[in-house]
């Protein structure tokens, strides 16, 4: 597994270097060079999205975009559409593969697909996988094939040319019975202009000849169906108009060309709100779909449209949002469907300081970003401080807002938190959709550092965020929500700079007797140990730094079994963690636990030095609760007033 993981991420890096100019919006100009001319487009996430029998259409809920084609385009060449690539598929389906019939998806082995003479069983789904099954049909697995018939190889022409046909001539139109068949649409399309544009390279001619002529009649049944059937204003509807702005530069149809130009402006001011949120839910399809749209503005310019200015406005925004996610290691926090990922440094942006991890770039002016699409960013600083550097900073991460959609997880007020060159509080990751019971987990309350109430049906519950401050050596916050039927649940953040450290008040009442449980997800590479009802340690073999976790009594007594270490445990699910799809690890969660009507779990997270104490002491001063804390010698005190606000005291 790692080494598939590797492999895709030196790919992925690939991918991303080359389309450097689409990142910028910046025309390509098409190559003299035998071969066709390849703008790698942006990696497309490994998973099938589509869920059968469910809707997958995305509305545009925001007014579109008005100034997409407005504007006449000066351009020396013609408009032209390049071939985007087969987002990795070919590097694991080799030549000699294909003339076996055999494809390949990781991590899965190759398997015989066909007769051996490019005949396919498009039915075929051996490892019973969504994804297995819709790259399987996006016919991207052909693509060392079709550079090789580019460059005049006509063995590998007939193979790839029978091997599409096939799928064109056994899954007539319309293919929407068949959830994998029309979900990979978008993708099959462009490899249907690639296999065009590689045959005419390849016989060194300027029209289709009598036998693949097919091709024109196979583009027009796609661009049916993707006129037929939108997405709608995500990354599968942004992909979609793409690919018919490219049957329409291909085949000189301008009805393609506008309509897919009026859903891009449509879908744009929807999939990146005015504050540069994705309606998407996920750190990780926040990135894809900065670059996503990075090829859109290029793929526009390549066809002779003006891109406006809408697009690289909210793109600009994006990739603020994307600096301020970027964890004090240079990662993205795994929020919603993400696997484990660094942030890429896109040179002039803010991404390319903290992609960079403050090696190149502007140090980006803003600290702390609240979003209304319920995100909080936080950090201690960007590593200008020569004492901590980029990584000795801390970093947090908090959900609240809408309810949960797409591609987010039930995750609202849940943390992560890097501090000291490491993490110190996750989130359960990202479970294939195929994992079963483990993408169930993956998704819900208990994959996530928050208070749960197991005993609950999770309702989903939209989450406000009534109040935050941030001051210049901590930030507050306070959310509200009701995560189950008959139940109220509060959560109070402070988060602390010298000493690092975050403290989280979680009130909760209930109609009924419930579980209360405050989680802490830690990462897997530590061991974790109760050493008190109030206290648990954690630390990875040899580290320097240790997670002190701590409850202090407040409002309520502390219970027998009020704190415990939950890791690799099935039934029921608790003490994982996904940093990748298909790879799952035994990971401490710290347990704080509570029973009854209602709960009042004040705790504390401090990393520190790994020799490094932490004591505190807890007094009144009239209405007000005070902990004094000692970290490693540095002193602060946190207050909790008579009307219920969590702040720094000292």
């Amino acid at each position: 597994m790692r080494s598939r993981r590797t492999s895709w991420l030196i790919m992925a890096i690939g991918v991303v270097v080359m389309a450097s100019a689409t990142a910028a919006g910046a025309p390509a100009v098409p190559s003299a060079a035998p071969g066709i001319t390849i703008v790698a487009a942006p990696e497309e996430p490994a998973q099938a999205q589509f869920v059968a029998g469910a809707s997958n259409v995305v509305p545009a809920t925001a007014a579109p975009a008005t100034d997409i084609g407005t504007a006449p385009v000066r351009s020396l060449v013609a408009p032209f559409y390049a071939c985007p690539g087969f987002s990795g598929l070919d590097a694991q389906n080799p030549l000699a593969n294909l003339y076996a019939d055999k494809f390949t998806w990781a991590p899965y082995a190759p398997y015989k697909v066909g007769n051996g003479g490019g005949n396919i069983n498009w039915s075929l789904n051996p490892y019973k996988n969504a994804s297995w099954y819709m790259w399987f049909h996006s016919l991207r697995w052909l693509g060392q094939g079709i550079v090789a018939a580019s460059k005049g190889d006509l063995t590998a022409m007939t193979r790839v040319n029978t091997i599409a046909y096939d799928w064109y001539r056994d899954n007539p139109y319309s293919w929407k019975a068949n959830v994998g068949a029309w979900e990979s649409t978008m993708h099959r399309t462009n490899v249907l202009v690639c296999l065009r544009q590689a045959i005419l390279s390849g016989l060194q001619v300027t029209t289709l000849p009598t036998r693949y002529a097919w091709l024109d009649s196979a583009l027009l049944s796609h661009a049916r169906f993707l006129t037929n059937y939108w997405s709608g204003a995500w990354n599968h509807g942004t992909d979609e108009s793409i690919a018919l702005f490219g049957v329409g530069v291909t085949l000189s149809r301008s009805d393609y060309k506008n309509l897919a130009v009026q859903r891009l402006a449509a879908g744009i001011t929807t999939a990146i709100d005015a504050q540069g949120s994705t309606n998407e839910q996920s750190t990780g399809y926040a990135s894809f779909n900065y670059a996503l749209w990075g090829r859109a503005m290029a793929v526009l310019q390549n066809g002779g449209v003006d891109p406006g200015t809408t697009i690289a406005t909210r793109r600009a925004l994006l990739a603020k949002w994307l600096a301020l996610a970027t964890n004090s290691l240079g990662k993205l926090p795994q929020i919603g469907d993400t696997e484990l990922q660094a942030t890429y440094p896109y040179a002039g942006t803010p991404m390319e300081y903290a992609g960079s991890l403050g090696k190149s770039g502007t140090v980006p002016p803003w600290r702390v970003g609240v979003y209304s699409n319920g995100y909080v960013f936080g950090r201690t600083g960007w590593g200008t401080d020569p004492a901590r550097g980029f990584t000795g900073e801390s970093a947090y991460s908090i959900r609240f807002g809408p309810a949960r959609a797409y591609h987010g997880h039930s995750d609202h007020t849940s943390i992560t938190y890097t501090a000291r060159g490491r993490d110190i509080i996750i989130n359960g990751g990202y479970a294939a959709y195929n994992a079963g019971v483990y993408r169930t987990w993956t998704v819900s309350p208990s994959a996530h550092s928050v208070l749960t109430t197991p005993m609950s049906t999770d309702v989903n519950p939209v989450t406000k965020l009534n109040a935050y401050t941030v001051k210049t050596t901590s930030e507050s916050y306070q959310f509200t929500d009701a995560p189950g039927a008959g139940i109220s649940r509060v959560r109070r953040v402070l988060v602390l700079k010298d000493p690092d450290l975050i403290v989280t008040w979680d009130s909760a009442s209930a109609k009924t007797a419930q579980a209360f449980q405050t989680l802490w997800h830690l990462p897997a590479d530590q061991r974790a140990t109760v050493y008190s009802r109030t206290t648990a340690v954690a630390m990875a073999p040899g580290d320097t730094t240790r997670t002190v976790i701590f409850q202090v009594p407040f409002k309520q007594a502390l219970p027998a079994g009020a704190i415990l270490v939950k890791q690799g445990q099935t039934s029921p699910i608790q003490g994982w963690t996904y940093p990748s799809s298909y790879v799952r690890k035994s990971a401490p969660t710290i347990m704080m636990a509570r029973s009854g009507k209602s709960a009042s779990i004040l705790s504390f997270v401090v990393p520190v030095r790994a020799s490094g104490s932490v004591t505190y002491t807890t007094r009144w001063s009239g209405t007000t609760f005070l902990v004094g804390l000692n970290v490693g010698g540095a002193a602060a005190t946190i207050g909790i007033t008579g009307g219920g606000s969590l702040y720094r005291a000292g």
